[in-house]
């Protein structure tokens, strides 16, 4: 572990912010997640690439040293209607185009992605890689007033997605899953329906999720599989008075709209 960290009981910080406000922190958070991915052999993620750091829609969360010298994690949500295509169009589109009706239906009421999710070996097995940052992507969606969430899962986080309220979305690819980022890799295709009541979430999720929703900046102990954790949660996104949720929909229909005439057959008589 960063001799940075208490090895007994880290202490680190979690924070939310808008990508477009903070380029050298989100130049950080891909160079993190690019060696963590590269280390497992995947260099192909559609979650990985760099544009979003310019789209308006992105919001990020990371875990830092309290000094804020060092990432330790972080995961994404991206908003449908800002500058790219959701993660999961992308990395899915070609091979099932269903996927684009399906979250025009959901964007059209507010939907986004969380994605890009990781933690570096210092970090692993206090829980920053799966649950703690998943709980606060969810608990800032309700910030940016998303209603639904879509996200595509490696095997191993399946479960976890499901503890805080995703089920998997089988109508599209093979019963909801896609072989990606590579062939020997699966992945699965999953949604969250009810950001606000997370009616599908196991009782301790949706508990710990509405809490970080009432209490945005705490400082708490987190436990989990023995090990323990103080985490510095600072997760009120700042100038969210620039946000405008509405404006970023209105946007999304006309990008679909224009998608469907280009992709329209013609009529010639």
């Amino acid at each position: 572990m960063d001799d940075s960290l208490n090895k007994e009981i880290p202490e680190v910080r979690l924070r939310a912010f808008r990508a477009i406000d903070e380029p050298d922190t989100c130049a950080l958070f891909i160079e993190g997640h690019t060696y963590v991915l590269t280390s497992i052999g995947v260099t192909k993620v559609t979650s990985s690439k760099i544009e979003w750091i310019y789209n308006p829609a992105v919001f990020v969360i990371i875990v830092e040293s309290l000094d804020g010298k060092k990432i330790y994690g972080g995961t994404r949500v991206h908003v449908a209607g800002g500058t790219e295509a959701l993660p999961i169009e992308q990395a899915t589109g070609k091979l099932d185009p269903a996927i684009y009706p399906m979250v025009w239906e959901y964007a059209r009421h507010g939907t986004g992605e969380i994605c890009g999710l990781w933690n570096s070996r210092e970090i692993a097995g206090y829980g920053i890689g799966s649950i703690f940052l998943t709980r606060a992507a969810v608990a800032i969606s309700s910030q940016i007033g998303l209603q639904s969430l879509f996200a595509l899962c490696a095997p191993y986080t399946v479960n976890m997605a499901k503890m805080v309220g995703y089920n998997i979305e089988t109508s599209i690819g093979n019963e909801g899953t896609f072989y990606y980022p590579k062939l020997d890799l699966l992945a699965t295709s999953m949604i969250l329906q009810d950001v606000d009541t997370l009616s599908s979430a196991n009782d301790e999720e949706r508990a710990a999720i509405v809490k970080l929703r009432n209490e945005l900046n705490i400082i708490r102990t987190e436990q989990l599989r023995k090990k323990t954790i103080v985490i510095h949660y600072e997760i009120k996104i700042p100038n969210l008075e620039k946000w405008d949720l509405k404006q970023t929909i209105i946007e999304f229909n006309k990008t679909h709209m224009t998608k469907e005439i280009e992709d329209s057959p013609l009529n010639i008589l």
